[in-house]
């Protein structure tokens, strides 16, 4: 994978939008904490399970890191 979990969420960005994908990826934007070079799910899921209370359900980052890991093989083909 050449790009990180974080580098991925950041494409969902947007000062407009409201879907919970975007509201996830903006307040990930203003976590300093987050881990931002990390491309391990278990360590990522493990920081959002302890450490954030802006993600109301796991279950929105499991659909967004299956689309991070698909989006990663296509970029590799």
């Amino acid at each position: 994978m050449a790009r990180t979990f974080y580098h991925y969420l950041m494409t969902y960005r947007d000062p407009f939008k409201k879907d919970d994908a975007t509201a996830f990826a903006n307040s990930a934007y203003r976590d300093h904490g987050f881990p931002k070079q990390e491309k391990n799910y278990h360590k990522v899921s493990d920081y959002l399970e302890t450490q954030v209370d802006y993600i109301d359900s796991l279950s929105l980052f499991d659909d967004l890191w299956d689309q991070y890991l698909l989006d990663e093989d296509k970029n590799r083909r």
